[in-house]
């Protein structure tokens, strides 16, 4: 059943797989003829479809996608307010990774930069 309501979609989305953990599937599938984007979450039972041409309603998969990845990897009674302390410890450690590169870089260190002279043919060797 084709549901028009993102946000009815993402509850009804949610419900189905805590009440049903093993069976649930969900798949993305972008129709090229429609130029459509099709989410659908199923138990066999229930089928729950979502389509869509929106640019928006892009950045609402990825938020119904990471609440799918969470709940595979942690089970049926994870939420997303588990997720955010891993979210802020990466967010911390990316300014740090980068600022350890820009010093890497900004001492040096084979670069190059440099030429080597370098004679005719393969490598600076002569036939004979």
């Amino acid at each position: 059943m084709y549901i028009d309501d993102w946000d009815s979609f993402y509850v009804q989305a949610e419900e189905l797989w805590r009440q049903q953990p093993l069976k649930t599937r969900y798949c993305i599938k972008y129709r090229h003829t429609e130029g459509k984007l099709v989410l659908k979450v199923t138990d066999d039972v229930v089928c729950l479809k979502y389509k869509t041409d929106q640019l928006v309603d892009v950045k609402r998969m990825e938020k119904l996608n990471s609440l799918m990845f969470l709940l595979m990897s942690r089970g049926p009674n994870a939420s997303m307010d588990d997720e955010a302390p891993e979210q802020q410890q990466h967010q911390q450690q990316q300014p740090q990774q980068q600022q350890q590169q820009a010093v890497a870089a900004a001492a040096g260190g084979g670069g190059g930069g440099g030429s080597k002279a370098r004679g005719k043919g393969a490598g600076g060797r002569r036939k004979g």
